[in-house]
């Protein structure tokens, strides 16, 4: 039994209560848990004999029995001796595209100790910013109070107080690492738990302040809902520009409401994995706002965990990955976040597009209502009418607020992409096939995307009629700078697909086999250039890996979202063009992902005929197409590597969807279901869910238990005549019954 509850405390400084929006969380929160219990990941340390310092794996210790915020602290146990030294290291977390900017003039964090500790024999603390720049040692005696045995209290330091040490001037709103280092050399042993480590406003924290404001209200309406392993928790969110966070407790059998963890206050939901089925539980939810000022408990709601079939695990998988597009979707565009944890105005455009296509499967597995699918589409096409577009592409990024282009990836990328334009089409083509009805909204969503749809002048992005192949961006300023080819094999066959099939602007179907498919100089260069592989630089592989021979594709295949970006709404079962079956080769693709991880000549912790998907996505150090080969391979699964394969492996998805989410789920499983990717060598996992990785698992699930996406999409009347410009035939009858889709 823990020895403290969540907030029964005795607070012995003043608590700041500064004015911050609950989308403004991360601006503030350095510090609450470790999504991993042993050690946390974002730390480090090390020590010089005779002193020590207590590190697991290079890292901070997490502490699971007394916390602040639940349901884990991080411990640190040193011992300071003359003529040695210790220093720890706890880092900001680096979230994509999550700009750095701290808000506020005061460092908080709370602090435990089992005994006491004298301010003397604290550590001395440390900081450093994004660029290197640092504080000299910030010894603590004479700043704050004794720590107290048994007790919780705040620990309150002004950045002010904080001096530079470093060539430049040290920037607190780019913080980097906090570090404790050795300070008073008495030789004890000493523990301190530290917990919710945060920047704040010093100047809003006044007593007089925080007595008059109130607490905020309980949260209103939980709910429960019991799955195979874990209990979804959710509730109508608080109204009150204060908040901070939510507070979950659960209380299993007769035992007393324990609190077992905490949500943003920007989400109002939470993810219980209990880890096994036949459980019933009871939940009880409380709102805190900044000034750590309590709600009373929410009411009661009860479910219990059972096990579920495959069906079954399949839809959980769905509704929860739909969430991201549906509950996380931009507030006033309806499109789809970039990322979650991140910068909240950039959406992007070709996620846009997946998102589309996750809401069709959303309305249909009725998560939500028809109505609501024709609102939210509504919305999406209100703000895609008005962002701006470059002869009729889209950018990559727009704000969310504002529609306006947004440069993410610098200066020239002020244009259009033709890539994520088609993306975002074969989203909305997918819609207006969907979104059919006699209804006036509908026909008005029909409308309004066939509109969208001729206004794209995919000629344009050829440069000249002489070129023979597509170019990626154009842009007002720079022109044809960035001159990016399309050249398969990669995740661009749809725009030839489209800007073939174009009834306004379209361009000739040749260019298919000289661009996409093409064997020019350029086209060679260009694949062996970004595989480092001779194999398949001239489009056809025809070389064998663990068995599987690959039809089309450089070196063993690539990432796995080749085989899935292009292929959500164009269907490739039964057809084929001068070179192979695409559903054949793309289920040979992940084979060969799969069996590469079997083999796991990298020999990484985990891998297996259950733990396999290499794909793109952010890993511990920074972005990587993570492809089977050592060269990419570092070790990081993607969930949607394997969980977006279902149509070309349903048993080997299947296996590895248990393991996600049996095996791994108390550290991977989340409000948007499967987080990004994970490392089992470096016991990391991602913090943030991509809006490119969520939608593909919806909408390649429904694939292999319906066909309805592609079943949308390709009842396009301009999709066929395409295919027979190009030249696709036929499969034999054998192949086409091969590549069936499972009902379910």
């Amino acid at each position: 039994m823990r020895s403290l509850s969540f907030f029964c405390l005795l607070i012995l400084v003043a608590i700041p209560c500064g004015a911050v929006t609950a989308s403004d969380y991360y601006n503030h929160v350095i510090f609450d848990n470790s999504i991993t219990s042993d050690y946390y990941y974002y730390s480090g340390g090390r020590s010089v004999f005779p002193s020590t310092v207590e590190l697991l794996s290079g890292s901070i210790p997490v502490e699971k029995k007394n916390f602040f915020s639940p349901p884990n602290a991080l411990r640190l146990q040193w011992r300071s001796v003359s003529g040695g030294s210790w220093e720890t290291e706890v880092r900001v977390i680096d979230m994509r595209n999550r700009l750095t900017n701290f808000l506020g003039d005061t460092l908080y964090m709370w602090c435990y100790s089992p005994e006491e500790i004298s301010a003397a024999d604290l550590p001395a603390i440390q900081l450093e910013d994004e660029q290197h720049n640092f504080t000299a040692p910030l010894k603590l005696d004479g700043v704050v109070a004794d720590i107290p045995a048994k007790r919780w209290i705040q620990i309150r330091l002004p950045l002010s107080g904080f001096q530079t040490a470093s060539v430049h001037a040290f920037e607190a709103s780019h913080l980097h690492s906090i570090y404790f280092s050795q300070g008073a050399a008495d030789n004890l042993p000493h523990t301190l738990i530290i917990d919710e480590i945060k920047i704040d406003d010093r100047g809003a924290a006044s007593p007089v302040a925080s007595e008059i404001r109130k607490a905020p209200h309980a949260p209103g309406n939980i709910r429960a809902k019991g799955y195979d392993r874990h209990v979804d928790i959710s509730w109508d969110p608080v109204a009150d520009a204060d908040l901070q966070s939510y507070v979950v407790y659960r209380s299993i059998g007769k035992h007393k409401f324990e609190p077992i963890g905490i949500q943003s206050g920007d989400i109002n939901r939470y993810e219980d994995f209990i880890g096994s089925s036949g459980v019933k539980a009871s939940y009880r939810v409380r709102a805190v706002d900044r000034s750590y000022r309590r709600s009373i408990l929410s009411g009661v709601a009860t479910a219990s965990t059972r096990e579920l079939s495959d069906d079954e695990m399949l839809t959980m998988l769905q509704e929860a990955c739909f969430r991201y597009y549906w509950e996380g979707a931009h507030p006033v565009s309806g499109t789809t976040l970039e990322n979650i944890p991140g910068d909240d105005r950039i959406v992007a455009t070709g996620a846009s597009g997946f998102g589309i296509m996750a809401l069709i499967v959303g309305v249909d597995r009725g998560f939500i209502t028809r109505e609501q699918g024709i609102e939210r589409m509504q919305k999406i096409l209100d703000f895609l009418e008005k962002a701006p577009r470059y002869h009729g592409a889209w950018s990559h990024f727009i704000n969310g607020y504002t529609a306006n282009t947004m440069l993410v990836f610098g200066m020239f990328d002020n244009g259009g992409d033709l890539v994520e334009t088609s993306f975002l089409m074969q989203g909305l083509l997918a819609a207006r096939q969907y979104f059919k009805g006699q209804s006036e909204a509908e026909q008005d969503i029909y409308s309004r995307i066939t509109n969208l749809w001729e206004s794209v002048d995919w000629e344009w992005y050829q440069h000249s009629p002489s070129d023979n192949a597509l170019l990626w961006h154009w842009s007002p300023q720079w022109s044809w700078y960035l001159d990016h080819r399309l050249t398969g094999w990669n995740e661009t066959m749809i725009t030839y697909l489209l800007a073939i099939a174009s009834p306004t602007h379209a361009i000739p179907a040749e260019l298919y086999y000289s661009g996409w498919a093409g064997q020019g100089p350029a086209a060679v260069a260009y694949r062996s250039g970004w595989s480092g592989s001779s194999a398949g630089d001239r489009y056809v592989n025809g070389h064998t890996y663990y068995g599987i021979k690959l039809d089309v594709g450089e070196g063993s295949g690539g990432p796995l979202f080749f085989t899935q970006y292009s292929f959500m709404g164009f269907d490739p079962r039964g057809i084929r063009d001068r070179y192979t079956d695409y559903f054949e080769n793309n289920r040979d693709i992940a084979l060969i992902d799969r069996a590469y991880c079997e083999a796991n000549p990298g020999h990484y912790q985990g891998y297996g005929a259950d733990d396999w998907g290499l794909t793109a996505s952010d890993d511990q150090l920074g972005y990587l197409a993570h492809s089977p080969d050592l060269t990419t391979d570092d070790g990081t699964i993607t969930p949607t590597g394997a969980l977006s394969s279902f149509p070309y492996t349903p048993q080997a998805s299947m296996d590895a969807l248990k393991f996600f989410y049996r095996d791994l789920g108390d550290r991977l499983w989340g409000v948007y279901g499967p987080h990004d990717a994970f490392n089992l060598t470096h016991n990391w996992f991602s913090p943030v869910y991509m809006g490119l990785d969520q939608a593909p698992i919806v909408v390649m699930v429904e694939n292999y238990r319906t066909g309805l996406i592609w079943k949308m999409f390709m009842s396009n009347p301009e999709i066929q005549p395409m295919l027979d410009k190009i030249g696709f035939r036929p499969d034999t009858a054998e192949k086409t019954e091969k590549a069936s889709v499972g009902k379910h």
